[in-house]
C-alpha cells in the first residue's frame, strides 16, 4: 500500500513540475502577434485565392502589417473598398486600384478547330492534358473541361456553347485563380484598360497552325512590321504586345490575317 501511495505522490509531483515548466515556456517563448493583423484580416473577403501573391488572406494580412512596402491594393476580389478599409486600420494611403480581369488567349472554338481524338476519362483539363494534350487538334488551346470554372470564386468564367472558356468581365475580379489551374496556361490577368490582346497561345509555325485552327496566330509578323509604335515582337512563333509602348491605334488588329488580335471587350461583354 505504501508503494502505491509513493508512486501516486511521485507522479503528482512530476505533473506539477511539468505544468510549471510549460507555463514558464509559454511566457518565455510566446510569439508576439501584432493586434492589427486580425483587424486587417477581417477587412479581407476570405477568398484565399492567392491572387495577391501571398499564402491566403492570413498571409496577406500579416504582410501588410509587418511590411509597409506591401501594397494594400493586391486583393482583387475585395477591390478598392477592401483596400480603403485596410488603409483605415493601418493609417496608410490605400493607393490606386488598377482593375484587372482574366482573358482567355484562345479563339479555337468548335467553329475554328476540331478534335483529334475522343477523350474518355476524368472530366478535368488537367487529366485530359495527359492524354496526348487533350482531344483538340491544337495542344495549345482551351481544353474546355472547366478546371477554370470550378476554381473561380466569383462564378465569372464558364465554358461557352462552342467549347471554350469565356470570362464575364462584369463579375471577374482578376484574382488569377483560373489562370493558376489552367494546364495550358492560356489565361492571362491583364489590366482592364489595355487596348488590344493576342487571342492565341499556339507556338506552332504557320502551316501547322492553319492545319489545326482557322483562328490561330500564324507567326507571320505582319502585326510587328506594321505597328507604328514597335510595340509587338515575336516569341516562339507567337505575337507578344509590349503594353508600355502600345498606343491602342488598332493597326495590328486591322492587318492580322488570322484576325486573332482583338480590341478590349466592352464591360458588358464576355471575352472570347
Amino acid at each position: 500500500m505504501g508503494a502505491i501511495v509513493t508512486a501516486v505522490i511521485v507522479v503528482a509531483v512530476i505533473g506539477v513540475i511539468c505544468a510549471v515548466m510549460l507555463s514558464v515556456a509559454s511566457k518565455v517563448m510566446a510569439v508576439q502577434v501584432d493586434e492589427r493583423i486580425p483587424l486587417v484580416r477581417e477587412c479581407l473577403p476570405g477568398a484565399n485565392c492567392g491572387g495577391c501573391g501571398f499564402p491566403g488572406c492570413d498571409g496577406y494580412a500579416a504582410a501588410m502589417v509587418n511590411d509597409e512596402d506591401t501594397p494594400l491594393t493586391l486583393c482583387a476580389p475585395g477591390g478598392a473598398a477592401t483596400a480603403e478599409k485596410v488603409a483605415n486600420v493601418l493609417g496608410r494611403s490605400a493607393g490606386e486600384m488598377v482593375k484587372s480581369y482574366a482573358y482567355v488567349n484562345c479563339l479555337g472554338d468548335c467553329d475554328a478547330t476540331g478534335k483529334k481524338l475522343d477523350y474518355v476519362g476524368i472530366e478535368t483539363c488537367a487529366a485530359a492534358k495527359l492524354t496526348f494534350g487533350g482531344e483538340g487538334k491544337c495542344t495549345f488551346g482551351c481544353i474546355g473541361l472547366g478546371d477554370c470554372t470550378r476554381a473561380c470564386p466569383s462564378d465569372a468564367i464558364h465554358i461557352g456553347a462552342k467549347g471554350i472558356a469565356r470570362v464575364d468581365t462584369r463579375v471577374c475580379t482578376g484574382c488569377s485563380a483560373c489562370a493558376k489551374v489552367c494546364p495550358n496556361h492560356i489565361i492571362s490577368i491583364l489590366p482592364a484598360e489595355v487596348p488590344v490582346r493576342i487571342s492565341c497561345s499556339s507556338h506552332d509555325k504557320g502551316p501547322a497552325v492553319k492545319a489545326k485552327c482557322s483562328a490561330g496566330c500564324l507567326g507571320c509578323g505582319m502585326c510587328m512590321r506594321k505597328c507604328p509604335s514597335q510595340a509587338i515582337h515575336m516569341e516562339n512563333n507567337l505575337a507578344v504586345i509590349d503594353y508600355e509602348k502600345c498606343t491602342g491605334c488598332g493597326t495590328c488588329a486591322a492587318v492580322c490575317p488570322a484576325k486573332c488580335i482583338l480590341p478590349r471587350p466592352e464591360a458588358k461583354q464576355a471575352s472570347a
